[in-house]
């Protein structure tokens, strides 16, 4: 049980850019329900959906405290958390939750994943989310198969990087995107076979460079509007352009008509989707962590953070300064 009344969190209190963002000292520690557990953070994630929920493209309750994982210590389980969830007080575990850019959280328990000792704490707080989204695209957005090619937008981000690895791991040749050379290299260092920086190349001519002309089976995106046509021009007959991010804004006045063209799969996923039941997200995140363990997917840190800098990590985010992960250190 948490021995202190009040903590500090990350809150905003209306919607807006990174300046409603502040920290605050007197958020009550929450108590875990009888289906939750109360986790002493150590880490957060810093992630696109943060800043989505923060700028109310997707709706938040107000006050709202940021960050949606994160990973700590169980320090109290509510009465009627599953005995076959394997959970305990002292387990370090990772969180899938709302309100993780705090000193604790009140999380579902069916939201909790154990780490085993080889996945360090830190490790677990960088994969939860991005990793999760990228292994669930690459297995259930598009079923990634040997033999495959695909394209990699931003391959050199968070979860741009992850999907490189995960894509790798399912054994497809990857082509990914970057904005320029030092993050060409980065992309490379993820396993990309091929990377194109588009603002020295076009992408759609270097797609057929490389797959003679017929374009990728898979295509994915978290780029959103900016890159929109050409990943739609970038994917093969019966291929699947997989849309899952904003970065650049929404996808807005498409037809879809357009996908008719070469029988185009158009997916636009969320995490949620795919991990809504504790068995989806027990199989997915526990063959995630069997390919860390396998070293098969790493999780690169591009960037660490403290609660009082968090906004900054949101914009650095944003405005592409950053490569790999951005966490944030809770505690000391």
């Amino acid at each position: 049980m948490a021995s202190k009344t009040t903590m500090r969190a990350v809150v905003f209190n209306e919607i807006g850019d990174s300046s409603v963002l502040h920290v605050s000292d007197t958020v009550p520690v929450p108590t875990a329900g009888p289906r939750q557990a109360l986790v002493k953070l150590e880490w957060a994630g810093v992630n696109f959906i943060d800043t989505y929920l923060r700028s109310g493209l997707y709706p938040a309750a107000l006050p709202h405290i940021t960050g949606k994982e994160g990973a700590g210590v169980i320090v109290a389980l509510g009465a009627d958390v599953p005995a076959e969830y394997g959970l305990a007080v002292g387990d370090r575990v990772a969180v899938y939750s709302d309100g993780c850019a705090a000193e604790y959280v009140a999380a579902a328990a069916d939201r909790l994943l154990r780490l085993p000792p080889t996945v360090p704490t830190r490790d677990g707080a960088a994969l939860m989310t991005q990793g999760l989204t990228a292994w669930t695209l690459a297995r259930d957005a598009h079923a990634v198969a040997p033999g495959e090619t695909v394209l990699v937008q931003a391959a050199a981000g968070g979860t741009g990087g992850l999907l490189v690895q995960a894509c790798k791991a399912l054994g497809a040749t990857v082509v990914g995107t970057t904005s320029s050379a030092a993050k060409a290299a980065v992309a490379r260092g993820h396993g990309a076979d091929h990377v194109v920086v588009y603002t020295e190349a076009d992408v759609k001519a270097e797609v057929d460079r490389l797959t003679g002309g017929e374009g990728c089976h898979a295509v994915f995106s978290g780029v959103g509007q900016a890159t929109f046509a050409a990943d739609l021009a970038c994917t093969r007959r019966k291929g699947t352009l997989v849309t899952f991010g904003n970065s650049s804004g929404p996808v807005e006045a498409f037809r879809p008509l357009e996908l008719g063209a070469r029988n185009v799969k158009l997916v636009r996923p969320r995490l949620d989707g795919y991990i809504a039941t504790r068995e989806e997200f027990v199989l997915r995140s526990g063959e995630l962590l069997e390919l860390v363990a396998q070293g098969k997917i790493r999780a690169l840190v591009g960037g660490e953070y403290t609660l009082e800098t968090l906004a900054r990590a949101q914009d650095d985010l944003v405005g592409k300064r950053t490569t790999g992960k951005l966490l944030v250190k809770i505690t000391p």
